[in-house]
């Protein structure tokens, strides 16, 4: 491991104190980088999530992709955690910390404002950063391509029936133009660039090598997001530190809880760790962009639904790189081969 892979979690911490740092002192300067963005997807973040993407898709193998029906095992379990349980887990975390536990520092409105928010991150299972952290764990990267485009096939037709279910409105309007953009953005084109780059360069020695090059510019980039999600929020962390951490504390254990049984449910069912790593990122992980759209949709801007939402771009990162280390660990108690 180079120096940045190695010291990650050092860059990431620094990359967020820079952030919040930049973004009080130079305010001006990231108020116009955010509003570079279209259907809620700021483009600078996008490019850089883009390089981050792009060396893993290098190695997508379609005739490997063709034969990944033969281990379904993986699928089924990252379906069933994503669509049958995580939503509902996060909704009975988001109820039991923001009415009973935080109830009484939290007022009632402002309560059921952030549940809703939370609600939403539990229902947008994650499609671009979890290929950043399938390459940091080693994912099989054609496995990791079936598992969020499937994922995000059920989104289409599952995300605005389940968040109206459990908000308990039936106007939930899914923001098309975010979610399709995004698909686009972080799984089609990507995807492409990394084909044409493997059929441009058949030998499999020059590819990896050329992987090799660019790999600092995975890191890079993701130390950059960093710094820009920081400093865009930088004003609302000062403004709102006790309500940010109240809200992130049902949010990190969300996270957890449904790593660990995924992570577990892929052990019992004998998966290989490059397939249960990128599966349990998927579910422990939110399609952010997507919740923050929705909870502006409905709520506005400044409501506490959308501040929720934003808690969660803002603890992701961190929380993902210390499950990305624990399942770096633990690799070798999952077969090499599936079951």
């Amino acid at each position: 491991m180079g120096i940045f892979e190695r010291f990650l979690s050092v860059w990431v911490g620094l990359g967020m104190l820079a952030g919040v740092a930049g973004g009080m002192l130079f305010s001006d300067f990231f108020a116009f980088l955010g509003r570079l963005q279209y259907a809620q997807i700021n483009m600078v973040i996008a490019v850089l999530i883009w390089l981050m993407i792009y060396p893993m898709m290098m190695h997508i193998d379609f005739s490997a992709v063709r034969n990944i029906h033969r281990r379904p095992k993986g699928l089924i379990i990252t379906i069933a955690v994503n669509w049958l349980i995580k939503p509902f887990t996060m909704a009975l975390l988001a109820v039991l910390f923001m009415r009973y536990i935080f109830g009484a520092w939290i007022s009632p409105e402002l309560g059921e404002q952030y549940i809703a928010g939370m609600i939403l991150l539990g229902v947008a299972p994650c499609t671009a950063m979890v290929f950043v952290w399938s390459q940091l764990t080693k994912g099989d990267a054609n496995y990791t391509v079936v598992q969020v485009a499937i994922n995000d096939l059920i989104m289409v037709v599952a995300f605005a029936p389940i968040a109206a279910f459990l908000l308990g409105v039936t106007d939930v309007i899914v923001p098309w133009d975010t979610l399709l953009l995004s698909v686009c953005l972080f799984v089609v084109i990507p995807l492409v660039a990394g084909t044409m780059t493997r059929h441009f360069i058949r030998d499999q020695i020059r590819l990896d090598k050329l992987g090799a090059r660019i790999k600092p510019l995975s890191i890079v980039g993701l130390i950059s997001t960093v710094i820009l999600l920081f400093g865009f929020q930088a004003q609302t962390i000062i403004d709102n530190p006790i309500d940010i951490v109240l809200i992130a504390i049902p949010l990190l254990i969300q996270t957890y809880i449904i790593f660990a049984v995924t992570y577990f449910w892929m052990k019992k069912w004998k998966q290989p760790h490059c397939v249960a790593a990128p599966g349990s990122m998927i579910g422990a992980s939110n399609f952010f962009e997507l919740a923050v759209a929705v909870a502006i949709s409905l709520f506005g801007i400044h409501s506490g639904a959308a501040l929720a939402t934003i808690v969660g771009v803002l603890v992701e990162v961190p929380v993902m790189l210390s499950l990305v280390a624990y399942a770096n660990r633990t690799r070798e108690k999952f077969p090499v081969r599936s079951a």
